[in-house]
């Protein structure tokens, strides 16, 4: 990215970005009244849709899980994108030019240039999926049948042959309109002195897709004996391929990975494909490369892992599961995924097979239920680690376990969790046969050297990565297992009290409920400013939330109806008891009030409310009201504000009623309060008229 995305843009992207079509393609939607859609919610599991669609108010909230935004925002809670990736896959597909504050514009090639590619990969992928039931493919059908791999799970995961002739893609590439340029930038072709040729040739294919789906590079496996290249091969770092953060699988776990915040990560393909047949859903692998900082990152992002592990009673935290041979090199990758532990605020587990057997070959010999019982049967990793460590020593000798607790004691002191290291201290006691107070000293020093040195034992708070290095430690610092609903509050609904001239008009539904506070879309990290939650069983606040429920969705009527203007105008801020809902009038009168000239009403608010906010106006904004008719819409809109202020004016007159008798009877200032009560109460009474 060239810098910060112009503002402008942005406001263009969230209006052509069509919300319904978006969240269509994740929610089955169904009308819930005019203008407004509901399902089943994507972020959390439910068995009735809580979920709110409001097109016209560019919003979507869920009032079982609290979650809320916009188009931007939901596309990065979805696919775990970050903001700038989010606003530039959504221009992508909507069209708009973004330009940089210290970039210039994006220029239309390099836009053109990335459409080029991904449509290239997709054309390579439908190719190498036809290439496989040709006869030539006999040896990569076997191959996958020998591992347990039938036609529909190759078409699942859309397996693919490559020929064995040099230029069968090239060809057909060719055929179809791309240029050579646009085949060298994909990385689907390599060049000798002859021209360009296909880079993979006679090899089962694997397409990689990134989080959204879209095809952006390949895996490919040896299957010839005269084939010299190496066992694995995989596109080379291309615009679009950057295997540092690429996880095979991440387009088909996500969902699994946010709903049940959990991941999984083992080493290959077959691993991948087994895991997710055996109903491991959630299982990715990396591509090429060990996991690294830029995977965690966007695991974290997926599974939300921000530090609000217990959101709702009964509730776990997020974990991610490490699956390792139990040979030297998984020991390996062992201890350096311990050193990237310090970056997640999920819990870390290891998975081994006691026989060394990775999932795929499980599932082979013993089936589904063994690779499901594989994960059940997962370690902490520190624990792992800890023995890993152990088991290099002879613990037969005293030399031996002292060179075991000195290498064990810092592993120990590099456990996060505090409260967990003295019973860790412990138990490398009782494997070493060692006294507990002599193990606890070990740790206790190395934790000092340690922090001495600006290392990893140093709270994960400030933002230390492994070893003392800068790295992602907490978003921001925000403190970990933040729980309950700080930041958020309820929304309008349930019952409320009578309006003036007429009958109690129906409820609409109820959306009270517990759910994460909120996050900054720009930063994707929990605010840290507070927002008190209102009181979702006063009367008097589901009042004030229909009002700015109508004042957010009802803008048309409320501006074709003099009455309904003339309330609006009287309304303050002190007429709201509510601060949250205080605040939000606040952000309304900031942008300029329902009669300012507005293409996007709600956005104006949102903007102006800031991240505290953003998903309490979300929830307002959706929240469905009980008339559907434009016309009972508005007459229903005049009712409520009616009532907002006929409790603002009661409210005060109360207040009035308090000064005349503390001022005393026949002062000035009893005098002046009496006026101003008797005007007050003439205005109730109007009201009531009206």
């Amino acid at each position: 990215m060239a810098g910060t995305i112009n503002r402008e843009d942005i406001a263009t992207v969230r209006e052509r970005a069509p919300l319904e079509e978006i969240v269509g393609q994740h929610v089955t939607l169904k009308s819930a009244g005019v203008g407004s859609l509901k399902g089943l919610c994507p972020f959390h599991d439910e068995r009735s849709p809580s979920f709110h669609v409001r097109p016209a108010a560019g919003r979507w909230h869920c009032f079982g899980c609290g979650e809320g935004g916009d188009v931007i925002e939901f596309v990065m809670r979805m696919d775990g994108l970050p903001f700038a990736e989010a606003v530039e896959y959504l221009a992508d597909r909507a069209g708009v030019t973004l330009r940089y504050e210290s970039g210039g514009r994006r220029s239309e090639s390099s836009v053109n240039m990335r459409r080029r590619l991904l449509e290239a990969n997709r054309v390579a992928a439908e190719f190498y999926v036809a290439q496989l039931v040709t006869p030539e493919a006999r040896i990569a059908r076997d191959f996958l049948l020998g591992r347990g791999f039938g036609r529909e799970a190759a078409q699942h995961f859309g397996c693919g042959y490559a020929p064995q002739g040099w230029q069968a893609l090239t060809d057909h590439l060719r055929a179809k309109g791309f240029t050579e340029p646009e085949l060298k930038q994909s990385g689907l072709v390599s060049e000798g002195q002859r021209g360009v040729y296909d880079r993979f040739r006679g090899r089962l294919i694997w397409p990689i897709r990134d989080v959204t789906g879209d095809v952006i590079g390949f895996g490919a496996r040896r299957l010839h004996d005269d084939d010299q290249g190496p066992k694995y091969l995989n596109t080379p770092e291309t615009a679009l391929y950057k295997k540092a953060n690429v996880l095979y699988g991440i387009d088909l776990a996500k969902g699994a990975i946010r709903s049940e915040r959990t991941t999984v990560v083992v080493e290959g393909y077959t691993d991948v494909m087994a895991c997710h047949l055996a109903g491991v859903t959630n299982a990715v692998a990396t591509c090429g490369t060990a996991f690294g900082e830029d995977h965690v990152k966007v695991v974290r992002r997926l599974m939300g892992d921000t530090g609000t592990a217990q959101l709702k009673v009964g509730s776990t935290g997020a974990k991610v599961i490490f699956t390792f041979d139990g040979d030297e090199a998984g020991q390996n990758a062992a201890l350096k995924s311990f050193a990237l532990d310090q970056q997640f605020l999920a819990q870390t587990f290891v998975a081994v097979d006691p026989e060394g057997l990775d999932p795929c070959d499980i599932r082979q010999r013993d089936g589904d239920e063994a690779v499901r019982a594989l994960m059940e049967r997962r370690i902490p990793l520190f624990e792992f680690v800890i023995r890993a460590t152990l088991a290099a020593h002879d613990l037969e000798t005293p030399e031996g376990r002292i060179a075991a607790l000195r290498a064990a004691a810092p592993v120990v002191a590099q456990i996060r969790d505090r409260a967990l290291r003295p019973e860790y201290g412990r138990r490398l006691a009782g494997w070493l046969g060692m006294e507990v107070a002599d193990a606890l000293r070990a740790v206790s020093a190395a934790g000092t050297r340690s922090e001495g040195r600006g290392g990893a034992s140093r709270p994960a708070a400030q933002g230390r990565g492994p070893g003392g290095a800068g790295g992602p430690g907490r978003p921001g610092g925000a403190p970990a297992g933040r729980g309950g609903p700080a930041g958020r509050s309820a929304g309008p609904g349930g019952h409320h009290g009578g309006h003036p001239g007429g009958d109690e008009p129906p409820p609409p539904e109820e959306p009270y409920d517990d759910g994460p506070p909120p996050m900054d879309p720009e930063t994707g990290q929990i605010a840290t400013a507070a927002v008190s939650r209102p009181n979702p069983r006063d009367p008097v606040v589901r009042a004030e939330a229909l009002g700015l429920g109508v004042l957010l969705q009802a803008r048309d009527q409320i501006l074709a109806d003099p009455t309904a203007l003339a309330v609006c105008g009287e309304l303050t801020r002190a007429s709201f008891t509510a601060p949250a809902y205080a605040q939000v009038f606040d952000a309304m009168l900031a942008a300029g009030g329902p009669q300012g000239a507005h293409d996007d009403w709600v956005g104006a608010v949102v903007d102006q409310a800031g991240p505290d906010l953003r998903a309490l106006v979300s929830q307002l904004a959706v929240t469905p009201l009980p008339h559907d008719k434009p016309t009972e819409l508005g007459v229903y809109a005049r009712s409520i504000l009616v009532k907002l202020l006929d409790l603002d004016l009661t409210r005060r007159a109360a207040d009035l009623r308090g000064r005349m008798q503390r001022a005393g009877q026949g002062t000035p200032e009893a005098q002046e309060a009496f006026a101003e009560m008797i005007r007050l109460e003439n205005r109730r009474r109007e009201l009531k008229e009206q």
